[in-house]
């Protein structure tokens, strides 16, 4: 079977010796086979797994995405974002600093727009003031 991985900025995994997949959804982790149905479903963020033909077995986790099977003999996963990995362990601690890291740069770009905001009200606060429009006359 065949397990494409795409990100709207890479080809993360393209793999064509794949004997089993591991996935979840809304309604929970599912398994796919060769000769699985026709299947299509929106996936949680989660850890795609999967056994290839010589019994090794990969992880990829995902945030979120669109799984389509095809054919029986297809699986294709669209995602935002991937971070592929061969120990599950390994990939826990990656994902998790990654996110550490997003939300660390994210709290800092709030806060820069939060200085922005304040500096806006300041200078429409002044232009508001009856002296400052007049040139402080007063």
């Amino acid at each position: 079977m065949r397990l494409l991985i795409t990100t709207p900025d890479t080809i993360v995994a393209d793999l064509s010796d794949i004997a089993a997949v591991r996935a979840e959804d809304e309604s929970g982790e599912f398994g796919i086979r060769p000769r699985h149905a026709e299947f299509v479903t929106a996936l949680v963020p989660s850890v795609l797994g999967w056994r290839r033909a010589d019994g090794g077995e990969s992880y990829c986790a995902v945030r979120g995405g669109l799984l389509t099977v095809t054919g029986g003999q297809a699986v294709s996963v669209a995602t935002r974002e991937a971070v592929p990995g061969d120990d599950l362990a390994a990939l826990e601690a990656l994902v998790r600093e990654r996110m550490s890291a997003k939300a660390a740069e994210a709290a800092s770009a709030h806060g820069r727009a939060e200085q922005l905001r304040l500096e806006a009200i300041r200078q429409i606060v002044g232009y508001l003031r009856p002296r400052a429009r007049l040139g402080d006359r007063g």
